[in-house]
């Protein structure tokens, strides 16, 4: 089974899409600068963007951005129903509802049919956070996939099946299982994701090992590496644990030295300075970072670009041969031209 979010087909075999979700509100903001911000997400490797939908207020930004936007738009709604039906009548391509504080079932009916009307896709997303009634004994997991189940029934009755399920829990254990449970009885697709998993280091540790496991077993067609952190850092690593995995081919591969007593070269500071600027490029290729003469010149051999530093300067690589001689402060600007040449 898949569902279609504009032109992104989540689900039946598809890529796995790489969401982040928009880190501020929009009633105030800027659409066009907002806009602008999505390519350049888009650039690192996002497939779709989600953005808290919370008054009427929010109305007329979301509506130009979801019709410049490059990718896919979703709206999350909580408590309120008639926020989904005006995000859907802004054409998001998606609403998410939780089924947590969304209400009675008769708000989920009259969501479903606008969505019908506008052929808009509907996220079912359960929080461990903020979950309808448990059972006397039920586990976490087992409320999310029951919950689940049962909103898929509603929505299979009003004739609608452009459906994601997403079951999140701050816990890695509990989200695995959850996708796991729900796996075993539906092929609905899923979005997963470890929410609240923390900042930037400690959510790639543990979304990496939660997701991570999932994919390795197939579970999983959209994905959020959720951080206390920048959008950009989520969807890069959401688009290098693809990578890595394999389900991603293409884009810029950095190598990059940790740094230690030998450096010649402030690799911390350089990498992260240039880091967006690679990852965005349509190449595939890969680029060294190096900062002494231990590993620097035996990585560039690797890579069809590297740059490494010995002494008081850097020295630039093309396919393992030295090409170009510069200063520090020349190297970012000198690598960029060389890859951009190619």
């Amino acid at each position: 089974m898949s569902a279609k979010v504009r032109d992104l087909i989540i689900g039946d075999g598809g890529k796995v899409s790489v969401q982040t979700m928009y880190d501020s509100p929009i009633a105030n903001t800027d659409p066009a600068a907002v806009v602008s911000r999505i390519s350049h997400l888009h650039a690192l490797g996002c497939d779709m963007i989600r953005f808290s939908f919370v008054s009427p207020d929010d109305q007329r930004p979301f509506e130009y951005i979801a019709k410049h936007s490059v990718i896919p738009v979703v709206a999350d709604i909580h408590f309120d129903y008639r926020l989904a039906l005006l995000a859907i009548e802004s054409g998001a391509d998606k609403v998410r509802i939780n089924p947590g504080n969304i209400g009675a079932k008769w708000k989920s009916e009259e969501i479903v049919k606008a969505a019908l009307d506008h052929g808009t896709a509907i996220r079912i997303g359960l929080n461990s956070g903020s979950l309808p009634q448990h059972k006397s004994g039920e586990s976490v997991p087992s409320v999310m996939v029951r919950t689940a189940l049962e909103y898929l029934d509603w929505f299979s009755s009003w004739g609608f099946s452009n459906s994601v399920v997403s079951l999140k829990s701050s816990s890695t254990e509990e989200t695995m299982e959850a996708a796991r449970l729900f796996h075993n009885v539906s092929d609905v697709p899923q979005h997963i994701g470890v929410t609240e998993a923390g900042s930037s280091v400690i959510s790639a540790v543990r979304s990496t090992w939660a997701l991570g496991n999932l994919l390795s077993e197939g579970i999983g067609d959209t994905l959020r590496v959720s951080m206390t952190g920048e959008m950009e850092d989520e969807v890069i690593a959401g688009t290098e644990l693809l990578r890595t995995l394999g389900l991603r081919k293409g884009g810029v591969r950095i190598v990059s030295c940790p740094r230690c007593g030998r450096h010649a070269f402030d690799t911390i500071s350089f990498e992260k300075r240039i880091r967006e600027k690679l990852l965005s490029l349509d190449k595939d290729i890969s680029v060294a970072i190096m900062g002494c003469l231990v590993n620097g010149p035996g990585e560039a051999k690797g890579a069809d670009f590297a740059i490494t530093g010995i002494k008081d300067k850097v020295y630039l690589f093309r396919k393992g041969a030295m090409v170009r001689c510069v200063d520090a402060d020349e190297a970012e600007e000198a690598l960029l031209e060389a890859i951009c040449c190619e």
